[in-house]
């Protein structure tokens, strides 16, 4: 398999270290689609690699069924999304969750309300499906929810941040009395001081569920921009910004070495940061972004993208 190019970044070995650890055991979402465009997941991501599937408003559940079975058959467990918004009832609720398990073996789920403005059915939040019980009854292992670091103007639209700390607060306290283990897993930002800052401080607010940092995988830079535009990721903006302006840099793809060498170094330096993963969205392609891991992630990534 011929992986995209990347140009090598000078580091330290310290660095270096850091950034092979902090990306061991990270994650890639995917959808159906895009899933499609690759022959065999086992040639790009390491054996194991968690694998989410974002259920897009409009995407029958027959495809994301199909998608969580294909993948599951190749090694790979699965999180599809249960966007509470396009949920109907609990009725279709229960009936997804059996047809996830009896045709895909899924264990795990990410939890959110969805990227639509109205509810199409009971269900406006996150919190309301997890209180149908239903994911704790069918033995769900991993149930993840969702986290801003720059804040969800869905749940707050003055940019305050008051209602969505209590959003994550109402989860903290469900993961207490859930058998299952839960994390954060959050929108993709691009600077990494706001991230730390926004980590340590739900974790002096008393939320200890560990932290699936977003990260989007090397894009064009015009399509980091859409999708920041498009996913409310306000903040960041400035970082693509100042990128526009050198328009040398125009052509190249933007990559994430930046900020998760910085959040890599924070995280050996201070072992119990409470971001404990990283969570790709493949915004410039599958490929590229399992090329970068392989680039960076260590030996393990590197050995996954060989075969073939």
């Amino acid at each position: 398999m011929a992986l995209l190019p990347f140009r090598k970044r000078s580091a330290t070995p310290d660095s270096t270290a850091a950034m092979e650890s902090f990306l061991q055991s990270f994650s890639i979402e995917v959808m159906p689609r895009t899933a499609a465009k690759v022959d065999d997941f086992r040639t790009l991501l390491p054996q194991g690699t968690r694998v989410y599937i974002a259920h897009i408003d409009g995407t029958p559940i027959e495809d994301m069924v199909a998608t969580a079975k294909r993948l599951t058959a190749e090694g790979f467990p699965v999180m599809p999304h249960f966007p509470a918004r396009i949920i109907r009832d609990k009725a279709t609720l229960a009936d997804w969750i059996a047809r996830y398990q009896g045709e895909a073996d899924v264990k795990q789920g990410l939890i959110l309300a969805g990227g639509v403005d109205a509810p199409q059915g009971d269900f406006d939040s996150s919190m309301a499906l997890l209180e149908t019980g239903l994911f704790d009854a069918a033995g769900f292992t991993h149930l993840h929810v969702a986290g801003h670091p720059e804040g969800n103007r869905d749940i707050d639209p003055a940019g305050s941040t008051k209602r969505v700390m209590e959003a994550l607060q109402w989860k903290q306290a469900y993961a207490r009395n859930s058998d299952a283990e839960m994390a954060i897993a959050t929108q993709f930002a691009f600077e990494p001081k706001p991230v730390i800052a926004w980590a340590d401080a739900i974790r002096a607010a008393g939320i200890e569920l560990p932290i699936h940092i977003g990260i989007a995988g090397p894009a064009k830079l015009q399509t980091m921009i859409k999708f920041a535009v498009a996913c409310g990721v306000g903040a960041s903006m400035r970082v693509l910004q100042r990128r526009a302006r050198d328009v040398t840099k125009l052509v190249m793809p933007f990559e994430p070495t930046e900020i998760l060498s910085e959040l890599a170094v924070h995280k050996a330096a201070n072992p119990d940061f409470n971001i404990s993963h990283v969570h790709f969205f493949p915004l410039g392609g599958i490929k590229a972004t399992a090329g970068w891991t392989a680039e960076h992630g260590g030996a393990q990534a590197r050995a996954a993208a060989a075969i073939g």
